[in-house]
């Protein structure tokens, strides 16, 4: 039996699970044909004719039943399960283009639609979950899910092992998720709490560029393991505003997103923060990338986020000033380290979590 799946973005993320549920073959000797959607017709030409995304993950051998296009109808047409990967400034115009092909065919089974995505959108101020909750058939709100987690997208083309969380509100779909994408080198965890796994996958952006910076100018580990710690605290604020839980920021979504992007090498968003720590401006940064890196847009969003919440945000307000006020970066360590002494964890955060 043939299962079909298709995966929307081929940046290096999209791809990396694209392979991953083409690869795997499920009991009785069941497959899945992967439709791997670009906008970009060149680059699926490219794909298809050389079996690797030599743009976007380059080395990964992709197999036979993955094939990229164009046609988005196509793609999603006869797909059993969908999953967006499309950069978050993206996501709602891809959803909405998406929307007439998410139809509910009366005795098949749901469709799950997995968003593998992390950011805020700018204008609205919206996470993955609201817009595609927004933009999507009414019958599909109850089958998304979110996936999660530090995740590197080369190191799992490489099947190395890897553990992400996948958060959904209907038990069934969550099962069905879990269950899918789980190999011998994915494991998948199980978490309700929706607005806590999208804060943490996406605000963790942010301070990663934070923690990039503070390794360009030289700093040490001390000052990296004090910068990952507040930052954590500020992503559970944002989550508990949400109603998230802090509890979930302790796991994958979390502290393990967070670790992995303030620290790996292959971190994109660590990367702008280093160059720019070093004295190098965005605009050149970026231009040298070659990718996608979610926390630049994410600052902005995160920031503005904050005040309408009214959340302290210290380390998301200074990274917003470095990159889009032009602040010399010492000048934004000096005014962290300057601020008035208080708790360590605000008393009304902490009451609030302790009634949730």
């Amino acid at each position: 039996m043939t299962s079909k799946v298709a995966v929307l973005g081929a940046g290096a993320w999209g791809t990396a699970l694209a392979k991953l549920l083409a690869d795997k073959h499920g009991e009785a000797g069941e497959t899945t044909d992967v439709a791997l959607w670009s906008r970009r017709r060149e680059l699926c030409d490219a794909v298809n004719a050389a079996g690797e995304n030599a743009r976007y993950l380059p080395g990964a051998a992709l197999p036979k039943n993955l094939v990229c296009t164009d046609d988005l109808g196509a793609a999603i047409g006869g797909a059993d399960m969908i999953v967006f990967v499309v950069p978050s400034h993206g996501t709602r115009d891809v959803a909405r283009a998406a929307a007439p092909f998410v139809q509910k065919v009366e005795g098949r089974a749901r469709v799950p639609i997995v968003s593998a995505t992390k950011g805020i959108e700018n204008d609205s101020l919206m996470f993955m979950d609201e817009v595609l909750a927004e933009e999507l058939p009414p019958h599909a709100r109850d089958d998304l899910a979110f996936l999660s987690g530090p995740s590197f997208a080369k190191e799992l083309a490489n099947r190395m092992p890897t553990a992400v969380v996948i958060a959904a509100r209907d038990p069934d779909v969550r099962a069905h998720v879990m269950t899918r994408f789980h190999t011998p080198y994915m494991r998948t965890y199980a978490s309700d709490d929706i607005p806590g796994v999208e804060c943490g996958g996406a605000l963790k952006n942010v301070i990663a560029i934070a923690a990039g910076i503070v390794d360009g100018m030289g700093f040490g580990h001390n000052t990296r393991a004090a910068l990952i710690t507040r930052g954590l605290a500020e992503v559970a604020s944002i989550a508990m505003a949400r109603g998230g839980s802090a509890l979930t920021l302790a796991g994958l979504a979390g502290m393990g997103d967070l670790v992995l992007t303030c620290t790996g090498e292959l971190s994109r968003n660590r990367t702008v923060g280093y160059e720019m720590g070093k004295g190098r401006k965005l605009a050149d940064v970026l231009a040298g990338l070659g990718h996608v890196a979610e926390g630049v847009k994410t600052a902005r969003s995160a920031y503005d986020l904050s005040q309408k919440l009214g959340v302290e945000m210290p380390i998301t307000r200074e990274v917003h000033a470095i990159l889009y006020e032009d602040k010399p970066v010492q000048q934004a360590v000096l005014d962290l380290m300057s601020r008035e002494l208080g708790h360590e964890f605000d008393p009304r955060a902490v009451a609030r979590a302790t009634l949730r």
